[in-house]
């Protein structure tokens, strides 16, 4: 139960002038579904009055008989809605019957973090949010938004014209987000074409998937109010580089940081905790592809085949192996300083709840288990050719969805990171998502097929 109480939540509802509340909470691909309240209807919603129909909605293990999903509301996520006057977001965990409902993604973080917490720590968490803006052809087909018609470089990161003929959707996003209190720090026009990024401070791992989420939202009317799309699709154009979402993670005990050390033999800043929690995700890595890339467009980013042929700017910024280095972007997960990892393997469309739970197991079986990394690997990733990646047994990441959710099911302790059933409906969705791709005939396979033999 969150620690504000309904009173208090009735007097920020009136002093904010709100009127309307979106109960909010995700499905299993960690899209946004909410309902509207009438903030007249708060003790109702307090007490739990927010009801769905889960089997409308994606992964929820529902059918149409089955009974409501009631939304209850974490007070403590009380999220004015910037964009629209008189409007807040408030964040549901979801039960049924009177219970917590194991289909619910928030719920699987909580109890991770609660098994974290037995052993003494929390998780810190700042995720990357890269997307792009978009605009959708009469035809159907899409294009980079560039209203200054200036954002044609073949390397566009950081370029000033780029970023100035947006300018007025960053500093909106920006100023929503100090408006929130998220304390961001940088905006910034990246690889791709009508790409973008922007960091605000980590936080506590279950506020910072709240807030991701949040972000997501924001986007997409914020866009919508300059004429486009945001999207934060893992690869909407080939030949560009992909959105990603790194994620940032440390763990704290006492608030102190358990990862920082600056007597490490290694010279990267981490103690050992760090390393065994390292070692965690390093070993779980194909299972963990499951939740940190789950769609089948993510793996255009993280196949050998990208990594090999790039994009326009020259780089795809993405890992293929199951590697880690120092301040090195080329390896699936980068020490930026002594203290906290980024893992580079995580998708746009990430769900972070499902994800960061991923990564909590998976590091939590390190720390038991002792697991040692090696040593981190100094050298270009993107250089090696695949004969020098056999020499060293480098791993590879999973190359198509299909993979992952083979590699998600055969590992106990990554499917631990979920509900059982939860675990079992994500492999059903996934396989299917597959098998609707794998079936569908795509333009590539009729202009290379069609008059061949």
């Amino acid at each position: 139960m969150a620690d504000v109480d309904t009173k208090e939540f009735k007097a920020r509802l009136a002093a904010d002038r709100v009127s309307y509340i979106l109960a909010q909470w995700v499905d299993i691909n960690g899209t946004p579904r909410v309902k509207g309240v009438p903030a007249s209807a708060a003790e109702q919603f307090v007490a739990g009055s927010a009801g769905f129909a889960g089997a409308a909605t994606v992964g929820l293990g529902q059918g149409p008989h089955s009974h409501d999903m009631i939304g209850m509301p974490d007070l403590d996520t009380y999220t004015p809605v910037p964009w629209e006057q008189g409007v807040a977001r408030v964040v549901c965990d979801i039960h049924v019957d009177g219970t917590p409902y194991a289909y619910c993604a928030r719920t699987n973080l909580k109890n991770a973090l609660a098994r974290l917490k037995k052993l003494g720590y929390e998780m810190k968490v700042g995720m990357e949010a890269e997307h792009m803006l978009v605009t959708r052809n009469e035809d159907g087909t899409i294009a980079p938004f560039d209203p200054g018609r200036v954002d044609t470089l073949e390397k566009p990161c950081y370029d000033f014209k780029s970023l100035a003929a947006n300018i007025g959707y960053l500093r909106s996003l920006v100023e929503y987000m100090e408006r929130l209190g998220w304390e961001p720090y940088a905006s910034d026009h990246e690889d791709a074409t009508a790409q973008f990024e922007l960091n605000w401070k980590y936080a506590d791992a279950l506020v910072t998937a709240d807030r991701y989420t949040f972000f997501k939202m924001m986007t997409s009317q914020v866009a919508r109010s300059v004429g486009a799309i945001a999207t934060h699709m893992p690869k909407p154009f080939l030949n560009l580089t992909g959105n990603g979402s790194h994620v940032h993670l440390s763990l704290w005990k006492d608030g102190k940081n358990a990862f920082d050390d600056a007597a490490d033999p290694r010279g990267l800043g981490q103690s050992r905790l760090a390393y065994q929690f390292l070692g965690g995700i390093l070993a779980h890595a194909p299972a963990l592809a499951l939740l940190l890339a789950p769609t089948v467009n993510c793996y255009k980013r993280l196949n050998i085949g990208a990594f090999l042929t790039g994009s326009t700017s020259g780089f795809t910024w993405t890992p293929a192996f199951i590697s880690y280095g120092d301040n090195n972007r080329t390896h699936m997960v980068r020490t930026p300083e002594g203290g906290r990892f980024e893992v580079r393997a995580v998708s746009g469309a990430v769900n972070p709840y499902l994800a960061l739970a991923g990564l909590v197991a998976a590091g939590i079986d390190g720390i038991e288990r002792k697991l040692d990394p090696g040593d981190p690997l100094a050298i270009n990733m993107y250089q090696l050719t695949l004969a020098e990646v056999r020499e060293r047994k480098l791993r590879v990441l999973p190359q198509s969805l299909k993979e992952a959710v083979d590699e998600f099911e055969k590992d106990p302790v990554v499917q631990g990171a979920l509900s059982p059933e939860l675990a079992r409906e994500l492999i059903t969705v996934k396989r299917r998502e597959w098998v609707r791709y794998h079936s569908a005939v795509s333009k590539w396979e009729t202009d290379e097929y069609l008059t061949l033999f």
